[in-house]
């Protein structure tokens, strides 16, 4: 699975790397977690670098603890969760290196997977549009002052991760890993062409322990990045 990645690479070069600009200030995340809004591309708006939340809410849920941060990749043109997703919403989901959890005998220790040069990748994801039926605002602020009365809420906007079988760098430590599209395949995943969703090539490709402070999401700052001895 992949539920923990980083994304602090310089804001000039993520928009020139994936020819799109970002539409709000850019915040390096070196403990990007499930819940938050984090930057991904859509196929809707492929020149825009926008914010999401992490955790795909299908538009027929009844509430938001439905949220799937990841979407296997041998069965996503199936699972009612993402099948309509897969067909018309897709997106890129901006990364630099994410996090697994290796279980080493004496409990599960924090590895980080990135490319030797820490270049930026995009991970294949899926987004959707989750309303709720009401808001009921309770405070006022919706309704003129007459507390309690419901109104019709925002859309919110979710994405997941899509996952696949892993490569050789990362199958010592988890059964699963993101999906990486190769540069070449970004616009076509976009378009809703079909693009293979095999796991990544190992070529520069590394994985190195990190702190166990990255097990905190709470925990964000480039120490969480930095290699520690074993």
């Amino acid at each position: 699975m992949c539920g923990r990645y980083s994304l602090f690479t310089p804001p000039e070069e993520l928009e020139s790397r994936f020819d799109a600009t970002f539409a709000f200030e850019f915040e390096p995340r070196y403990n990007a977690a499930p819940s938050q809004r984090l930057p991904v591309i859509t196929g809707e708006q492929p020149d825009a670098i926008q914010r999401l939340e992490w955790g795909l809410v299908p538009r027929w849920a009844d509430d938001r603890s439905d949220g799937h941060i990841n979407a296997r990749a041998e069965t996503v043109d199936e699972k009612p969760a993402f099948a309509e997703a897969y067909e018309q919403r897709r997106c890129l989901v901006l990364a630099d290196g994410f996090y697994e959890w290796a279980d080493t005998g004496g409990g599960k220790r924090p590895y980080r997977v990135a490319y030797e040069d820490d270049r930026p990748f995009a991970m294949a994801g899926l987004y959707e549009r989750w309303t709720p039926d009401t808001l009921q605002t309770g405070l006022g602020e919706f309704d003129g002052g007459e507390s309690g009365s419901a109104g019709q809420a925002d859309p919110i906007e979710t994405f997941t991760i899509v996952t696949t079988e892993p490569n050789g760098v990362v199958e010592p430590l988890h059964h699963r890993m993101a999906v990486i599209l190769a540069r070449e395949e970004e616009t076509a995943w976009l378009d809703g062409a079909s693009v293979p969703l095999d796991p990544a090539p190992e070529d520069g490709l590394r994985s190195y322990p990190v702190s166990t402070a990255v097990n905190n999401p709470a925990n964000d700052g480039p120490e969480l990045v930095r290699k520690v001895e074993g």
